[in-house]
């Protein structure tokens, strides 16, 4: 019989991560070795103390039911997280929510927030979970343009009033994915009263808060103010190598907290709680592993950057993140000069436009393989010629 999809299915085509694992597909078919930069999953392990709490709490064998909630213990360990790293004071009672990853809050809370109709202004480029989350609400997008001109950052002046009548929803992520800028205090105490004056929710996504080189990030949620207008997202998957357990959370504003909490007790029954012990025991770990974490991918970041400037591709450092973003030469588009780089450098990775129309004319490059590939990598793209003939725009 003929199944017909419901109509909200047609925003969802698929992705160009779909694509470019089709086309990774047939060159490994045909014996290529093909260097994979596109998707932002961490090669790395987790420490060592997480995987043997992992391993030890697994064999409880009152480990196995329903958590429901945040334990008390990965409630405390956040606000012991957020008070030692960015001087942040957090309830653990109220201002917590634990989350299956992420992306879980990332996309439900426009479903909390959103009627039919209602605008959430969004970065562009910007996470393609920001876009998924607005389309399951029947949400209107304005996409906020992050331009190298003002440093990436959104032009909150620009967005028409007759938008923000309607605007329910702000979402932020600094350092950001797939433009890896950094937020300054300024920034943020102007959104704080942007968002005041207009009566818009903020959501800060903060997942990158551990991922930094040269200045540290900082909490939206530490500037005055933050509270009464948002929360923030953090997770686990990117700053301890934990993308697989799919644990996260949100905190901030306790009637946010509170209206997601009520959501998703109708959606999930929590997370695995040797998952969550091993993620408290994270993030109140005093060990030098973050720090030694940050360093791997300082490497990388710079090998990278130096070696393609060596072949005439001079990219900006990015100062956080685990992406750099990168013009692409002139005379391609972006999946133009994706789709060369995969077939005659065996290098994949992912063109700017999936992110948004301001994406075009870029390309993200993760840092999600060992020096060694990313040698392998400079090495394909010098051989191809692919850079010989074309001009790289400052």
């Amino acid at each position: 019989m003929k199944i017909d999809s419901a109509e909200r299915m047609n925003a969802f085509t698929q992705s160009v991560f779909a694509e470019l694992t089709q086309l990774k597909k047939r060159k490994l078919s045909l014996g290529h070795h093909v260097i994979d930069l596109s998707i932002g999953s961490p090669d790395l392990p987790p420490p060592v103390f997480v995987r043997e709490k992992l391993a030890e709490m697994v064999t409880h064998k009152d480990a196995y039911a329903y958590s429901l909630v945040g334990t008390a213990d990965f409630h405390q360990a956040v606000s012991a997280y957020y008070r030692r790293s960015f001087s942040v004071s957090i309830n653990p009672t109220d201002e917590v929510l634990l989350l299956m990853g992420s992306q879980d809050g990332l996309v439900h809370l426009p479903l909390v927030l959103c009627n039919p109709g209602d605008y959430i202004l969004m970065p562009d480029p910007g996470y393609t979970a920001y876009f998924a989350g607005a389309k399951l609400a029947s949400a209107e997008i304005y996409p906020m343009p992050l331009l190298a001109e003002n440093q990436f950052l959104p032009d909150l002046e620009a967005i028409p009033l007759d938008v923000l009548v309607i605007t329910k929803l702000m979402i932020l992520n600094f350092p950001g994915n797939p433009v890896p800028a950094m937020a300054t205090p300024e920034f943020f105490k102007k959104v704080v009263e942007f968002a005041k004056k207009h009566h818009i929710v903020v959501l800060h996504d903060f997942a990158y808060s551990e991922l930094y080189f040269d200045e540290k990030p900082i909490s939206f949620l530490s500037i005055p103010g933050a509270k009464d207008v948002g929360i923030e997202m953090n997770s686990l998957s990117k700053s301890f190598s934990m993308a697989g357990c799919r644990i996260a959370y949100a905190l901030g504003n306790p009637e946010l907290i509170s209206m997601l909490n009520q959501l998703k007790t109708n959606l999930d029954y929590g997370v695995f709680l040797p998952i969550q012990a091993a993620a408290s025991l994270a993030l109140t770990d005093s060990s030098d592993y973050l720090e030694e974490n940050r360093m791997i991918y300082k490497r990388r970041r710079d090998l990278l950057i130096s070696g393609l400037a060596e072949l005439g591709w001079q990219i900006d450092s990015p100062k956080a993140s685990m992406f750099i973003w990168a013009k692409v030469p002139e005379g391609f588009t972006s999946t133009e000069f994706t789709v060369q780089l995969l077939e005659k450098a065996n290098v994949v990775v992912t063109p700017g436009n999936a992110f948004g129309r301001w994406g075009e004319g870029y390309v993200r490059i993760a840092l999600v393989q060992p020096e060694s590939e990313i040698i392998a990598a400079l090495q394909n793209i010098k051989a191809c010629g692919i850079l010989n003939h074309y001009k790289i725009q400052p």
